[in-house]
């Protein structure tokens, strides 16, 4: 989203970003940016710092949780200070007027970063089998629900056995799809429910391993 009522330099970010595939959507008013911020997921924002009232909207971004889900950018007339950096929480400044090829660059690098952050906590479905042991001694064969590269959600119809919740770490073992060597990890229950469903957070991966999930989640995430 842009904030800014600078149509010549609105009309150069939405060429730029309608390259990479980026929709784009503008509003004149900071306060309407904020009750959109509040209804809608935002990759990227984009606030025209000439533009009366963006102090509100700063102030509105960096004490949200949107802004660990939005890479936050300024635009200003003439040197963008760091001061003003670290107030706004952008990552990245545009002088005006833009220039095409800087612009090219930051917002090539901010759309890196809005892919990093949707497949850091994409969750891809599935049902495999998954087994769980703690200190070397099997404990509970489940099902994976879902998994991303922090966790996983598992099913697991027979009882639990109690030193399993309450020890970390567990090991969990499984394979994916079209991958032939199973992946191992070291991890803690989350949370558990009283109908065999469990969160389980990742504590340790191998590199390699590490690698081979992030690879196959990001070739569910643009596949489907």
């Amino acid at each position: 989203m842009v904030v800014s009522r600078d149509w010549q330099e609105i009309s150069v970010l939405e060429c730029i970003l309608g390259s990479l595939n980026m929709d784009v959507a503008v509003e004149k008013d900071p306060q309407r940016a904020i009750i959109r911020l509040n209804k809608s997921k935002i990759d990227a924002l984009i606030i025209d710092c000439d533009l009366q009232g963006t102090l509100q909207l700063f102030e509105r971004l960096q004490r949200s949780e949107t802004q660990a889900r939005t890479v936050a950018m300024v635009l200003g007339g003439g040197v963008i200070s760091a001061d003003r950096m670290a107030e706004s929480g952008a990552l990245f400044a545009f002088e005006k007027p833009i220039s095409v090829d800087q612009a090219v660059r930051t917002l090539s690098a901010a759309r890196s970063m809005i892919l990093d952050r949707r497949l850091r906590y994409h969750r891809a479905g599935l049902e495999v089998s998954v087994a769980l042991s703690c200190q070397g001694r099997k404990h509970a064969q489940g099902f994976l629900v879902n998994v991303s590269q922090g966790g996983m959600q598992i099913h697991a119809p027979e009882q639990l056995d109690g030193e399993l919740k309450a020890l970390p770490p567990i090991q969990v073992t499984f394979q994916l799809p079209g991958i032939k060597s199973r992946l191992k990890a070291e991890a803690e229950v989350a949370w558990h429910d009283a109908h065999g469903n469990m969160g389980v957070k990742f504590l340790r991966i191998p590199p390699r391993q590490q690698r081979t999930l992030q690879l196959w989640l990001a070739q569910q995430y643009f596949t489907n």
